[in-house]
């Protein structure tokens, strides 16, 4: 078997409007039972998941809020990979009225124009927080999590590697994590971004399309895609490509330096 794992984003990937369909999970279903592992990875805080998408069970693991919290459906255990968010921090957004605002184990989260608001709180309290935009959300994170460090940890959880696994995904936050998957595909609504860097594209859209992938790793490993997929001769898709403004504090000039060893 050449590809051990299947990585899928869920919001307009595998769902559709926050909803997956029944053939999408009869799909995702015949993939788990032919040996293969499924990892869903989500900016969706695990609360809010759970309560939209009750088949969590269908995954070996989920890697929640953007890369920053790691669960596991047959424990239930949940493990954040990174800091919770600061207290003053949360409180400087509320005090803009920044709305919506939702605070998860790991991550902060509102929506677009509030990324301004949000990189002006971070520059006044000194912070290094990075803003992640995804089709209109915003969401901040410690420096350097996303959905790629957070998968990498999944994958060594399930004793594998990101050479056996496939990603498929739809948006700016999934360049990270498709960026380091030994087969990247996009589904066919996905960003032009996101298609222009995929080894492939598929025909349908949303779970559909997660189907066909799916329909085509049980028929032949895609063998028959092996041609046309770029690997490590592309060696732009192993580069991050999200979109991320990170904001800390500014350096001291030289002139400063110099008058502080003064």
């Amino acid at each position: 078997m050449r590809y051990l794992a299947l990585c899928t984003d869920y919001d307009g990937t595998i769902a559709r409007h926050g909803v997956v369909d029944e053939p999408t999970i009869d799909a995702l279903a015949r993939l788990r039972e032919s040996g293969r592992k499924l990892i869903m990875v989500t900016g969706r805080e695990l609360a809010e998941l759970i309560s939209v998408f009750p088949r969590l069970d269908l995954f070996d693991l989920v890697v929640a809020e953007n890369g920053a919290l790691l669960y596991n459906p047959a424990t239930k255990e949940q493990r954040p990979l990174c800091e919770p968010p600061l207290p003053q921090f949360v409180a400087a957004l509320q005090a803009r009225r920044v709305t919506p605002l939702s605070v998860g184990r790991t991550i902060v989260a509102t929506r677009e124009p509030h990324e301004t608001d949000a990189i002006e709180v971070i520059r006044d309290l000194g912070l290094e927080l990075q803003v992640i935009f995804n089709k209109g959300a915003v969401m901040i994170l410690p420096s350097g999590v996303n959905k790629a460090t957070g998968l990498k940890i999944a994958l060594s959880e399930l004793n594998l590697s990101v050479h056996d696994a496939v990603g498929i995904g739809d948006a700016e936050n999934d360049h990270a994590f498709l960026g380091i998957c030994e087969c990247a595909v996009a589904v066919a609504n996905a960003l032009p971004a996101v298609q222009e860097k995929a080894d492939f594209v598929t025909q349908a859209t949303h779970g559909a399309g997660v189907t066909q992938l799916i329909e085509e790793m049980l028929q032949d490993d895609l063998a028959s895609r092996e041609p046309a997929l770029r690997k490590d001769a592309d060696t732009s898709r192993q580069e991050v490509r999200e979109l991320i403004v990170t904001v800390g504090p500014l350096p001291a000039s030289p002139s400063a330096n110099a008058r502080a060893a003064k």
